[in-house]
């Protein structure tokens, strides 16, 4: 008899073996084969697991977005007020980024593919709980004067949605910045900019 929590075990090693083949080498070009053989069983003992490689690709995505959007949840309950809010967002998708960077990957890489699955239809409705987090957060702090006036929210969004997330391609997770080093590097450019402030110097009469 297999101990208590060893098959949970299993699957979650598993899941993770899979995560690293589908950021590797993509959904459609991996195989259960492929898994099974990186996990050192047969295929078919794949199958006393998991119903189809989809699921596979479904729980990981899943536990991935459940555990992002939840830490999202807590930081928007905290009511810290739009900037502290946008920051810890931030720094939270940075620390998803250095933690969970294979599920990370696949959802960059393949969401667009897998929502036309009505599987995996909630990737749009995270993706519009997403777009409608940063709207929120961007309109409250324009109305609080933390904001400029002048930012089109729709761009703004897009801007910091993506050069958030594309740094899963370059980030390494051993190098010298951590990923706590990496948001706040990021917050200083997006918030005050990399210029530095010249004064203007009359000119005499």
């Amino acid at each position: 008899m297999s101990k208590p929590g060893t098959n949970s075990g299993r699957r979650a090693e598993l899941l993770g073996i899979a995560a690293g083949l589908f950021a590797e080498r993509g959904f459609v070009s991996t195989t259960v084969r492929d898994i099974a053989d990186a996990a050192g069983i047969l295929s078919g003992s794949l199958y006393h697991h998991f119903d189809s490689k989809e699921q596979i690709a479904d729980e990981i995505l899943t536990g991935f977005l459940d555990e992002l959007f939840g830490t999202y949840a807590e930081i928007v309950e905290s009511r810290l007020g739009p900037r502290k809010t946008l920051e810890a967002v931030v720094a939270a998708s940075f620390d998803s980024i250095h933690r969970r960077p294979a599920e990370v990957e696949i959802y960059q890489n393949e969401a667009k593919h897998l929502a036309k699955q009505p599987r995996f239809a909630y990737i749009g409705t995270r993706n519009a709980e997403f777009r409608k987090l940063w709207h929120d957060l961007l309109a409250e702090g324009i109305a609080a004067g933390e904001f400029r006036a002048d930012l089109d929210i729709e761009l703004t969004y897009r801007f910091i949605r993506d050069t958030v997330w594309v740094a899963v391609r370059w980030y390494n997770p051993e190098g010298t910045l951590s990923a706590a080093d990496v948001a706040a590097q990021y917050l200083g450019i997006l918030l005050d900019g990399i210029a530095t402030r010249r004064r203007r110097v009359k000119k005499e009469t």
